[in-house]
């Protein structure tokens, strides 16, 4: 086991960040925390890279614990932070020779700015970088310890999709050599892409954790359809869920969600409810269902929502 948490607790003033967290992270997967903004992820990473000291609970890294071996995980771990901040009048090859330094062992910097598709911006100045390249960057010098264990919090945001994209050929090369990767994300596809395995959190609680696919199949039915009408008052959520194939519907943005077992049926059925009522449509959306839905099931939020 690569990382294991028990009864994790962490209060500021006026808020608990972190509420009573039990969980197991397995060597060489890659595991995802998903969440809205201050439902605890970023605190929970904090304090298992020793970043932040808990009130209560027990973390075991690597099998250490921070209080004992705090060099040897510094030496065996790779952190990103959400926002890191690099001296803007070095190149990119003195920063990650600089990072290089404060590891006994590590990879060759050469090799490390190879990985992270820098090479030719090795003697820019870190203040002319892209953004996507700042975060390539950050990830080198997350890299170039050899980790065994790598930390990334919210490693793509703000990101455009192609720089994105190569974040996550970065973290697959990474995962592909055996290792493990914690990471927190707002993105959906990215989590499910990355992760073998998923928790949610919300208000400082872990309320759901297994595969993406298997969280979609225990939390939702099989599809979502979303609509809008002219008059949004215009149909009752009893006459909806009436509709054969529905499992359950409810009014959100100025429109209806609905949660669906068979597009084929349902989609019809529903157009002639809305034809029958003279309700124009406006709006209809359909999708296979996600672990944004999840959450949405979970919480009655979105999780993008700050």
């Amino acid at each position: 086991m690569s990382l294991s948490i028990r009864g994790l607790r962490k209060a500021y003033p006026g808020v608990t960040a972190v509420d009573g967290i039990d969980l197991d992270v397995r060597t060489s997967e890659c595991f995802g925390l998903l969440g809205p903004n201050g439902a605890g992820k970023t605190t929970t990473m904090e304090i298992c890279e020793g970043l932040t000291t808990p009130d209560s609970g027990d973390v075991v890294v690597l099998g250490r614990r921070w209080t004992d071996d705090t060099r040897e995980l510094r030496e065996r771990l790779g952190i990103q932070l959400q926002e890191t901040q690099l001296s803007e009048k070095l190149t990119v090859e003195e920063t990650v020779r600089l990072f290089r330094s404060f590891f006994r062992q590590g990879q060759p910097v050469d090799e490390v700015i190879g990985t992270v598709q820098l090479d030719e911006k090795r003697h820019a100045r870190v203040g002319t970088l892209s953004g996507g390249q700042k975060q390539r960057l950050a990830l080198a010098c997350a890299l170039v310890g050899d980790p065994e264990l790598l930390f990334l919090d919210e490693p793509t945001t703000g990101l455009d999709p192609q720089a994105r994209r190569q974040v996550w050929d970065l973290i697959e090369q990474f995962r592909a050599k055996g290792r493990t990767v914690v990471l927190t994300t707002h993105y959906m596809d990215e989590a499910e892409r990355l992760c073998d395995r998923v928790g949610i959190m919300d208000h400082g609680r872990l309320i759901a954790l297994d595969t993406p696919r298997a969280l979609v199949r225990a939390h939702c039915a099989e599809h979502v359809v979303r609509f809008s009408v002219v008059r949004a008052d215009g149909v009752d959520l009893a006459t909806l869920r009436a509709i054969d194939g529905v499992l359950d519907a409810r009014q959100e943005a100025g429109g209806y969600q609905l949660d669906v077992t068979e597009l084929h049926s349902t989609v019809p059925a529903l157009l002639a409810t809305l034809a029958a009522r003279h309700l124009e449509l406006t709006e209809l959306q359909m999708h296979s269902a996600t672990l944004e839905d999840v959450f949405v099931s979970l919480t009655g939020r979105h999780l993008r929502d700050e």
